[in-house]
């Protein structure tokens, strides 16, 4: 029981943050252009400098190289929730101009706006490492696969373009990730006041990211919500059978206990913030995507402590 209250008292203190956002756009706070910025300095400032400054401080590099390989359960489970979700398309009739965002939504997870401040609340700068070893996975598969699926539903036909797509992959968040691996690797001291400035900045991004959740959810508007062939398909898909996937995969192995726990949540993330507006771009159907967002970032609330109860027995 101690392990539940645990989880709950993690999932409240996240809960309290998004509910300031939600109430601060509902007061008027936000418009378009300030809820933009604030995922801006999330993703291009605070987050870059958490990887930067959590890997330098915190990791060896016998550590990190000991994880990379670990990178191959989520790239598997994907693989097999993408063919799962192929098979639910067909067999469930989804419609086919929501065929491709429900596929994208099905396999891929928000390992960074809800899962890492999910996992911080929970176990500490410990899972940072485990947390973005699912990220770069998730992100690598959202901009490629996911991406093209969602274009593939909408009407403004647009040619693949590498660039871009190498663009959002290789985003600020990874190469924080990947120059402080780099960092540890060469044995780079970083300054005292550098190694400062990183956490200072770094610790905006769980607040902001969550005020930005608040937002999106008082947006979407919580009248939208409903209970239909879609959404309850998609509720299994993100938080009975994602995770399942990843217990099934990484319980036999001797990987660290974190790890697994950490794959697991991750794995049983709602929907990347980022689909309704992937979606808005190539004139899909943003709004059946952003309430799948809220739909599936309410219902982690509640399957998060239940999840951290499970692999307590792993």
């Amino acid at each position: 029981m101690a392990v539940f209250f645990q989880s709950i008292s993690g999932v409240l203190v996240i809960l309290v943050m998004i509910a300031v956002g939600y109430f601060l756009e509902q007061k008027g706070w936000f418009d378009d252009k300030s809820t933009k910025l604030i995922a801006k300095i999330v993703t291009q400032v605070s987050l870059p400098c958490y990887m930067l400054g959590t890997i330098v401080s915190k990791f060896s590099a016998k550590e990190l190289l000991r994880m990379i390989p670990d990178l191959r359960f989520p790239v598997i489970s994907m693989l097999i929730l993408m063919g799962i979700a192929f098979a639910v398309v067909h067999i469930f009739k989804i419609q086919d101009k929501h065929a491709g965002l429900f596929t994208s939504m099905f396999f891929n997870s928000n390992t960074v706006f809800v899962g890492l401040p999910i996992n911080m609340a929970l176990f500490g700068n410990k899972s940072i490492p485990y947390v973005l070893i699912y990220y770069m996975a998730n992100t690598t598969f959202f901009w490629t696969i996911g991406t093209y699926l969602i274009q593939r539903d909408g009407d403004k036909k647009t040619a693949f373009d590498l660039k871009r797509t190498l663009g959002k992959i290789f985003s600020p968040p990874l190469l924080g990730f990947i120059v402080g691996v780099i960092f540890v690797l060469l044995k780079v001291k970083l300054p005292t006041f550098v190694n400062s400035d990183l956490l200072y900045l770094g610790n905006l991004t769980i607040p902001l990211s969550m005020i930005f959740i608040g937002i999106s959810i008082s947006k979407a508007g919580l009248n939208r919500i409903s209970i239909g062939k879609d959404n309850l398909l998609l509720l299994l898909g993100r938080f009975i059978l994602a995770p399942l996937m990843m217990y099934i995969l990484v319980t036999p192995t001797n990987i660290p206990l974190l790890m697994k726990q950490v794959f697991i949540l991750q794995a049983a993330m709602p929907v990347m913030t980022n689909a309704p507006v992937v979606a808005n771009l190539y004139g899909a159907d943003s709004e059946y995507t952003a309430v799948m967002v809220t739909e599936t970032t309410l219902t982690s609330l509640i399957v998060v402590p239940i999840l951290m109860v499970i692999t307590q027995n792993i």
